[in-house]
């Protein structure tokens, strides 16, 4: 298994939208970056990523996983894009906010901390152990 983070502005898709969707979950489209793209390609079903409000919050509030591995984003008309579904696992018990992540020697050379603009990002074994500390799971 492995692990990842995906980023989302709270007012425009947040956690609790996402736990709204149930066992659904949710395409996790309009992305058109690359690199965020290839990552989204790599994934399979059952991997585990952390859901961050990016730009209102900065900080990682919930886990949710992969349910679907990647298709053709819905909402793009190049089929070069292509996206995954996920869905809400449960919410952190404590937010990690990117101010914490960038004080966490664990941490440091996270993605997020050191490119915190990509909007998917994979996130080592032992980086998910220190935040899964850190939120109190």
């Amino acid at each position: 298994m492995a692990f990842w983070l995906f980023k989302s502005e709270p007012d425009v898709f947040s956690w609790d939208d996402l736990v709204a969707k149930g066992e659904a979950g949710e395409e996790w489209d309009g992305v058109r970056n690359y690199q965020a793209r290839n990552f989204m390609r790599a994934m399979k079903v059952g991997d585990l990523g952390l859901f961050y409000h990016s730009n209102i919050g900065k900080e990682a509030v919930g886990i949710v996983q992969v349910i679907a591995e990647a298709h053709p984003d819905s909402t793009a008309g190049d089929p070069k894009w292509e996206c995954v579904d996920i869905k809400a696992v449960k919410p952190l018990l404590r937010s990690l906010s990117l101010d914490q992540a960038k004080q966490e020697p664990a941490l440091q050379d996270m993605v997020l901390v050191n490119n915190s603009r990509l909007s998917v990002q994979p996130v080592s074994d032992a980086e998910w152990a220190a935040i899964m500390e850190l939120a109190g799971l």
